[in-house]
Formats: C-alpha cells, structure tokens, sequence
C-alpha cells in the first residue's frame, strides 16, 4: 500500500484489472534450403529483394536446381509480407576460441591488425575483394567491398592491380553486390567504429579488430596505414563440404552455434516451417529426416504449422499419400509441382509448390483470417501445373489428406485441398488446427500477467474477462460458430476446475472450450422439379 505522511493531495494510478490479449501473427514463415551465399543464421526477409541482397540469386549445383531461391520469391508474389530464411550449408566445426583467428571453413583475410571474414562458410567468400581507401581526414578510412557470383572474371590487368574506386577495364565485369562503408575509424572509442559500421549490416563480411589499441590505430596525429590495403585484396580459404541431413536438422549443433531448424527453433515469431529443398538428397531416406524433422518440431513447439510437398516424380493418383502424417494435424501436403519461369535465364524451371503456397496462408489470413482455409486461392507467378488433376482421381487423394493444385478453365489454377496430413477428423481440416494454434499462443502470451499473482477469486474473475473477451472479439470476426456467445465458446476459471490440492501446488487451471469453424468442402444443392403453384414445395 502506498505511504501518506505528509498532508497534501496525492495522485494515484489504478488498475482496473483488464488485461486484453492481442492476437499473435499467424503468416510469419520460417524458410530453410540451399543458397548462394549468405550468413548461418535466421534472417528476417520482408522482400524478394532483401533475400537476394543477404543471400543471392538463384542456385543451381550441377543439374540440380536448388529451390528456396524460387520458393521465396512465389512466397512474395502472392502476399507473404514476412519470413526468416535459414541458408543450409555444410556446418563448420565450432568457431575458434580466440576471437581474432578466422572460423573454419570461412573465407578471410588477416593482417597485423584486422581480421576480414565472409559472413558465411563456403567457396563463395573467396569471390570477395576489400580495399581501403584514406580520406581527407587521416583518422579515418573508407572500406570497399566488392563480390562476383560464380567465380572472379579473368582479368588483365590481375585484378589486385585494379582500383576498385574507378571504372572497370573492358575485360573485366563489374561486380555481382559492391558495398562501400565511409568515414570508418579505427579507435573503438569513436562512433564510426568499424566493428560496429560493418558487422551486422554487411551481407558480404565481417570484421574484427586483432589488436585493438595500440598506438598508431586511433591516434590523432597518425594516419591509418593498416587494415588491410589499398588496393584491393581477395578472401581466401573459404570450403564447400557436403551438406548432411544434420545440417538440415541442427541435430547436434551446440548451443552457440545453432544451424537449420534447431536455429528456427530459437524465432518466436515463426508460425509456418517450409522447406523447399525437402528432397535435396538422392536417397529419399535422407530427405525423410528432414521431413520427419519439421512435422516433430511443429508439434513438439505445437505453435506452428509445416507445409510439405509431394515428390517430383509422378505416380499414379493412388499412389500419392502423404510422404509423413501428423497425427495433431500440424501439417498439410500439397502436389504436384509448378512449373515458372527463371527471371534471369527465361528458362521454364519445374518447382515445388511450399514457396506459394505459403505466401497463399499468408494473404488468406491477412484479407480474410486465420479462420479461413487457405484453398479455393489463385497461385500467383507460375505458368502452369506439372500435372493436371481430375475430379476423379483428386476423389482418390483428398480423403488421404494430400491437397490438390488444379486448373479451371476461367479461374485459373487454383489450391483446391484444405485438408492437413492428421487421420484424427477433430484436425482434418487446416484451418481449425491454425485457429486453434492462433488462439492459444495469443491466450498463453497474453496472459503471462497472471503468473505469480494471488491465486484467488480476484485473479479468477481478471482473467476470465480476459480470455473471454479476446474470444468474443474473435467470435464477432466470424472466426468462431455460433448465433451467440454462448454457443460459440466457454470460459471457465473456479473451484470446479481446481482442486485445494492444486492452489496449494500453485496450479491456475482454466478451462476453454471454442466451437471452430469448418470450411464447406463439400458444396451442395439440391435440385428438383415442382409444379408451379404447387403446395407440395415450400420455402425454408
């Protein structure tokens, strides 16, 4: 209670008990797969644009293309606004335990005084030339930072000779990204610090100080000379290794050093898995890792939702039953694949559907709610389906729990199925499993409030008006059933859902019930012939 000890007016702030609860976002998705070149780490993508300045263009090793490039772009076109991308490469053994020496595996440069890192391990950090170049002011320095995708050009004059500062020579190509960061001091003191300029907003490098204070480096009546030349000097060491199931997984990664979907784990705000390179490997043994992988940490976390592909290679309609099925429903299976068109090449390229369909959960629910069954949607960004499915054979494939992509002559193609991979009917359709997954991460974020206060009436009564008007809120939406409150959910905190046992062991126990809503899958009209005027048809 507060204190009065001395006369005056005293002003009070006063709780009125209401706790609203907001409803979490349900269309982040958290992408992983094979990318040119980037960092081992979520990276929070709000555009096609922002993947291929962090992660580059399109993938292709030898005859195999690899898709996330592709996935997240359909993603955008048809109305993703948010996502992390995870770049899956072989993963390198743990960072060195002294700071200044360079990661295995990672391309770099090391002089006496600064250590130059490719944000990511692979041969692609090898492409990767850095200049320095003194301004007017001898205290700081400008870094330029140049990389060609696929490989430096030949050149002549070698390309160290060249001053990246001016025009290229005719026989050399310009650089695929250049980034150049101004007025960088070397004093760890100074606001233009270059560790802190460069490092997390470079998507080529990163840097470290080796020896940070010694004299000349900050001085204010000595140039910098050192880090690390001015002309410009290429990364090396950089190593591609073959990429394991494990570096799909994050099995065994450590905690510092988290790789594939044990580094998604950590993303709170990721409500969608996708993984467009599902079948990376030959030996669909392998690939099923993956897929088993994503289905487990769905519904281990239960706050997310996995969206799995079928196989390229066609099979008869009986034949296509989902690759894995999630008894809870937390994943559905889409087939077949589609076929688009390369942007840069103008090759049609034959692709896995993960990538739009996504970005079709993510406008469904923007335009209309998480209530509404991502099907019945126009796929945004493809030329056409790699097979085109009746109504025959998709009798055959719905009841399995396989989603249909197909053609309608004047509507275009469209996702037809809205059905997860569950064979519980409680969690047969895809947007009650969603809800639900909606509704109790908003209703546990909510009301984290209640944690440790008096476990009493009072507390009882708050936090029922709470949930309850949070579901009323959704109810009204058209996201629950129901004519009215009471037919569309319950609420119920008292001594009937808890036990002196259970306050005496601290336990609050609420308990909801919430009537979802089912999407119409099966539309029908019923058509007869009657006589006009007739008393043996009425109207209902």
């Amino acid at each position: 209670m507060p204190e009065y000890l001395y006369p005056g007016v005293y002003v009070e702030e006063v709780d009125t008990g209401n706790k609203p609860i907001e409803g979490v976002s349900t269309s982040t998705v958290g992408f992983l797969g094979v990318t040119e070149r980037g960092p081992l780490q979520p990276t929070f993508i709000t555009s096609f644009t922002d993947f291929t300045r962090a992660f580059g263009s399109y993938v292709k090793e030898g005859d195999a293309d690899r898709y996330l490039a592709y996935a997240v772009e359909g993603f955008f076109q048809n109305g993703g606004a948010r996502c992390f991308v995870m770049r899956i490469a072989a993963s390198p053994p743990p960072p060195p335990l002294q700071p200044t020496l360079p990661s295995p595996w990672f391309a770099s440069l090391t002089t006496p005084e600064l250590l130059v890192q490719a944000v990511g391990p692979g041969t692609w950090g090898n492409n990767i030339f850095v200049q320095t170049v003194q301004q007017k002011n001898p205290k700081l320095f400008k870094l330029l930072v140049a990389y060609w995708r696929g490989g430096l050009p030949p050149h002549s004059p070698p390309l160290h000779l060249t001053d990246l500062t001016k025009p290229f020579p005719p026989d050399i190509p310009p650089p695929t990204v250049v980034e150049s960061f101004d007025d960088l001091s070397a004093d760890p003191e100074s606001s233009t610090f270059y560790e802190s300029q460069i490092n997390q907003i470079s998507n080529l490098i990163t840097v470290k100080q080796v020896v940070p204070g010694i004299p000349e480096i900050g001085s204010l009546d000595s140039p910098l000379t050192s880090p690390p030349s001015s002309s410009p000097i290429s990364l090396q060491g950089g190593i591609d290794r073959p990429i394991a199931p494990e570096d799909f997984t994050g099995e065994g990664s450590g905690p510092d050093n988290k790789i594939g979907l044990e580094a998604l784990k950590d993303v709170d705000e990721i409500s969608i898995l996708c993984c467009p390179d599902e079948f990376y490997f030959p030996d669909d043994a392998k690939n099923s890792v993956i897929r088993n992988a994503l289905v487990d940490q769905c519904e281990t976390l239960k706050y997310r939702f996995a969206i799995l592909q079928a196989p390229v290679k066609l099979q008869s309609p009986e034949n296509n039953d989902p690759t894995i099925n999630s008894p809870r429903g937390y994943a559905a299976f889409y087939f077949p694949w589609v076929w688009i068109t390369n942007p840069v090449s103008g090759v049609p390229v034959l692709i896995p559907p993960g990538g739009h369909t996504a970005g079709i959960y993510a406008r469904s629910d923007i335009n209309r709610g998480v209530h509404k069954d991502p099907a019945n949607e126009v796929i945004r960004g493809i030329t056409q389906l790699q097979v085109q499915t009746n109504d025959q054979q998709q009798a055959i494939l719905n009841p399995k729990g396989v989603n249909c992509l197909r053609y309608f002559k004047g509507q275009g193609n469209l996702v037809w199925g809205g059905r997860t991979t569950s064979p519980d009917p409680d969690w047969r359709y895809i947007n009650v499993r969603r809800l639900f997954i909606f509704v109790e991460k908003s209703i546990d974020r909510g009301t984290q409030w209640v944690v440790f206060e008096p476990n009493d009436e009072s507390l009882w009564a708050r936090a029922r008006r709470s949930v309850s008007d949070f579901l009323t809120g959704l109810w009204k939406d058209g996201m629950l059933q129901g004519a009215t409150k009471e037919q569309a959910f319950f609420v119920r905190c008292d001594r009937t859902t808890m036990t002196q046992a259970d306050l005496d062991n601290g336990r609050f126990i609420m308990l909801i019930g919430i009537a979802p809503v089912k999407p119409a899958e099966f539309v029908i009209f019923r058509i007869g012939q009657y006589t006009g005027g007739g008393s043996d048809v009425t109207e209902g």
